[in-house]
C-alpha cells in the first residue's frame, strides 16, 4: 500500500458509482430481498455480501443457480429490481460524504473524471440525475455494455480508452474487494472507501489507498 495520495501523478479520476457516489447500498439490500422474496428466496446479511460489485444480472444467475430457484425471466427479476432502485434513489438522494466537493475539486484542477459502474445505464442516468452532478462527468460506462463485469478489469480500460488516459495515469475509487481488484487488474492505481454496511474485510488493504471517506481522502490532496 502507498503511503500519501498525490493526485498530481494522474491525469484522470475514475469513480464506481454504488457506496461510492452516493450511499445505495442500503437500498440495494431492500429492493433485492423484496424481489428475492416474490421468487422464494430469503436473504440474509450474509448473503448480500457474496455478490458485492457483481452486475444484477450475474447475482440473479448466482442465487438462481445456487438456490435452484427456478427462474425461467432472469431478466424480468433484473427489471423488477432495477425499478425498485430507481424509486428508492429518488426518494432519498444521498451522495456520500465530500462528494460534491471532491468532483468540483478535481473539475477545477483539470483532472478528467469518469464513471465506471456495475449497474445499468437507466440506474447510473436516474443516480446522477438525482444527485445533480452529471456536468461533473467527462465519460460515464456500465458493465452492462460488457462482456464481463466487475472484478474483471474491461469496464475500466474501456473507461481510460474513452478518456485518452494511459490505465497508469488513472486512479480508481471504489468500496468493495470485487471493484478494487478489477481496477488493479486494469492496471490503476485504487482508493478504497469501505461501503460501511458491509462486514468488514482485510483483503481491501490490496488497494493502494484506504480512506475512511471522500472527505479524508480529498483533505490529504489537498495537503500534497
Amino acid at each position: 500500500m502507498n503511503t500519501r495520495l498525490s493526485i498530481s501523478n494522474y491525469e484522470a479520476v475514475i469513480f464506481d458509482m454504488d457506496g461510492v457516489l452516493i450511499d445505495s447500498e442500503p437500498q440495494w439490500k431492500v429492493a433485492m430481498e423484496n424481489v428475492f422474496k416474490s421468487v422464494g428466496l430469503e436473504m440474509a446479511r450474509k448473503d448480500f455480501q457474496k455478490t458485492v460489485g457483481l452486475r444484477i444480472d450475474e447475482v440473479i444467475t448466482f442465487w438462481n443457480h445456487h438456490k435452484k430457484l427456478g427462474i425461467q425471466d432472469e431478466k424480468a427479476v433484473e427489471d423488477a429490481i432495477i425499478d425498485q432502485m430507481i424509486v428508492l434513489v429518488n426518494e432519498s438522494p444521498i451522495p456520500l460524504k465530500g462528494v460534491n466537493e471532491t468532483l468540483a475539486y478535481l473539475k477545477k484542477s483539470n483532472i478528467k473524471i469518469g464513471l465506471a459502474t456495475s449497474s445499468p445505464y437507466r440506474l447510473l442516468n436516474s443516480v446522477l440525475s438525482a444527485l445533480k452532478i452529471e456536468e461533473y462527468f467527462d465519460f460515464v460506462h456500465s458493465a452492462e455494455k460488457e462482456s464481463y463485469g466487475k472484478p474483471h478489469p474491461v469496464v475500466y480500460i474501456s473507461a481510460a480508452k474513452a478518456l485518452s488516459v494511459k490505465p497508469s495515469k488513472c486512479l480508481v475509487i471504489e468500496d468493495s474487494f470485487n471493484g478494487v481488484i478489477s481496477g488493479k487488474a486494469a492496471k490503476m492505481d485504487v482508493v478504497c472507501i469501505p461501503e460501511k454496511t458491509h462486514e468488514p474485510n482485510s483483503k481491501l488493504n490490496v488497494a493502494d489507498y484506504l480512506f475512511g471517506d471522500m472527505s479524508e481522502m480529498l483533505q490529504e490532496i489537498k495537503n500534497e
